[in-house]
């Protein structure tokens, strides 16, 4: 038993360990009988604080003096950045250096403590959790691409005759090496693919006895597996290097016969993607046949008013309508926090950065706008254009849509920071890319592709990252009697391409290439602008409601 512990586990005084306790000395950190409190307020070196047991203050675990093992670190030196005793501070090597109280230094690191708890479970954590699931080898059909490029290697070296036979073995090499490397990393499906063909080779042989037999009692208990085997394996895609010849020069023939660029092979890592020595693609998703509604979020803002939603995390959103403040809402539709635009007038768009802050742009005063830790940052102002939709994209640059002043031009702009680093507006004719009006939300698709819905065009315009038109998307080619009117955009960890089909209450799923695959309804009241969270959970914000709907899919 505990030596100041009765058989009823009361609490005795630390000093005659034979009474229970009563009192606790604050500055002793002791606890105290009544008659030894007298004893112990006799000893006038020190300043006693003795208060009730009960109303006694937590005491924290002071850290002891390296310099001074009878002393304990209760000051904080503000110069050295570290816990000090008083003997230190007012004799030794921290004399003269400015101090603080350090349980108010304790609090303040505490507080940045649990900042850092918040964002590690809330942000970053998830995100390491989703590269996991992630991580998976990008298969590709080998043969026939790298005996092309072995052929136009052969083809260009016939040309160039005995000249450049060393430089064509140095190529042929190099591709026999980019082969290996693929073929390496097929050895993973190889198995797969295998038993099916083994299975296919079993059924095709079952069929032809049963045939041949005419037996009613096979041919009646057979079971067709044919829609199992429709599907198909995963789609094997990779990024084959081509081969550029030029013009036959001796003086130059090492150059002209074509170089191989390393392999191209991407990894994700970290918010950029990044060139890497293996090759990285999310698991496979497959679309559900019924997309399902999980949550509605009433933002409070008025009927006909919400027109933006941003994720900040799978159960929290920054939403925008017709004023002033924007909100941050939960999936139970309570106000987490909320902030006015600097210049009053109500934002056009706004986006959540991979650092969790929020971005908003100015149409009236042409500004763009990042808030952190509540202060709102002017970061860029426009000359001779207004800003319009804002996203972020995955290297963490704002794509901003915008329109001249005079509304006759449109074009796409990439930021890093306040620095313009990309400008796209213009197909390779000279041709204007966008109309010169109308709504233009915009998203980075996981290839880096950038998909801007064009109101005014019917259209959903895609370029490539270095701004070539890839192709446009003009609504579902079978549906002619229904307008195409695309609002809001966004896009998911499989390259899916999501858009608001506002008229006509759904959202059109398409793949990165542009083709249509299906329609979300879920009973939606013009669907105006999207965005997917790292979960790939739709939420959708819905102009005649004001309300916000989470939609799974996948």
């Amino acid at each position: 038993m505990h030596p100041r512990r009765s058989a009823q586990e009361v609490l005795l005084c630390d000093l005659c360990e034979t009474v229970p306790l009563q009192s606790h000395c604050e500055l002793c950190n002791i606890n105290l009988c009544k008659a030894c409190v007298g004893e112990h307020l006799s000893d006038t070196s020190k300043d006693h604080k003795v208060v009730p047991f009960l109303r006694r203050k937590a005491t924290p675990n002071y850290p002891k003096c390296p310099d001074h093992a009878d002393k304990q670190c209760e000051i904080y030196c503000e110069k050295c950045d570290i816990p000090v005793c008083s003997t230190c501070a007012l004799f030794g090597k921290h004399k003269g250096h400015d101090v603080s109280n350090i349980l108010e230094k304790l609090g303040a690191k505490t507080e940045s403590l649990q900042k850092d708890l918040k964002e590690l479970e809330t942000r970053i954590y998830p995100r390491y959790e989703e590269m996991v699931s992630n991580v998976e080898t990008e298969k590709a059909e080998l043969e026939r691409n790298y005996g092309k490029l072995t052929t136009d290697a052969d083809e260009q070296g016939e040309i160039l005759h005995r000249e450049i036979t060393a430089i064509v073995n140095q190529r042929k090499s190099a591709i026999a090496e980019m082969k290996t490397k693929h073929l390496d990393a097929l050895n993973i499906n190889t198995d797969e693919i295998t038993q099916k063909m083994a299975e296919l080779k079993q059924i095709m042989s079952d069929l032809k006895s049963i045939l041949k037999s005419n037996d009613v009692s096979l041919t009646s208990t057979y079971k067709s597996r044919n829609s199992e085997f429709r599907t198909l394996p995963p789609k094997v895609q990779v990024t084959v290097p081509s081969l550029s010849a030029q013009k036959i020069n001796k003086d130059q023939l090492n150059e002209m016969f074509g170089s191989l660029p390393p392999l191209s092979i991407n990894t994700e890592h970290g918010d950029t993607m990044k060139s890497a020595e293996a090759v990285s693609s999310p698991p496979v998703k497959p679309l559900l046949d019924e997309p399902r509604l999980t949550a509605t979020i009433d933002t409070g803002y008025n009927r006909y008013e919400l027109t933006s939603v941003s994720c900040l995390s799978e159960d929290q959103v920054w939403t925008r309508g017709d004023n002033k403040t924007m909100k941050l809402l939960n999936l139970q539709s309570k106000l987490l926090t909320s902030i006015q635009t600097k210049s009053g007038y109500k934002p056009q768009d706004i986006a959540v950065t991979r650092d969790g802050d929020l971005v908003y742009t100015d149409y009236h005063d042409t500004t763009i706008n990042l808030i952190k830790n509540k202060q709102i940052q002017t970061v860029i102002t426009l000359q001779g254009w207004r800003p319009l939709y804002v996203c972020c994209t995955a290297g963490n640059d704002l794509l901003v849509t915008m329109v001249s002043d005079d509304r006759k031009q449109s074009k796409v702009v990439r930021y890093s920071g306040s620095t313009e680093k990309q400008s796209i507006q213009f197909d390779d004719q000279g041709r204007p890319l966008y109309s010169s009006g109308g709504y233009k939300y915009l998203s980075e698709n996981k290839n880096l592709d950038i998909c801007v819905t064009d109101c005014e065009a019917s259209a959903v315009v895609v370029v490539n990252q270095s701004g070539k038109l890839r192709f446009r998307y003009t609504g579902h080619p079978s549906n002619t009697k229904q307008s195409f009117n695309p609002r809001g955009i966004t896009t998911d960890s499989q390259s899916h391409i999501l858009t608001a089909d506002y008229d006509n209450n759904r959202i059109h799923i398409l793949d990165q290439d542009g083709q249509f695959l299906r329609y979300i309804h879920c009973g939606l009241d013009y669907p105006y602008s999207l965005c997917v969270d790292i979960r790939d959970n739709l939420f959708v914000a819905e102009w005649l409601t004001a309300k916000v709907k989470k939609i799974q899919y996948l």
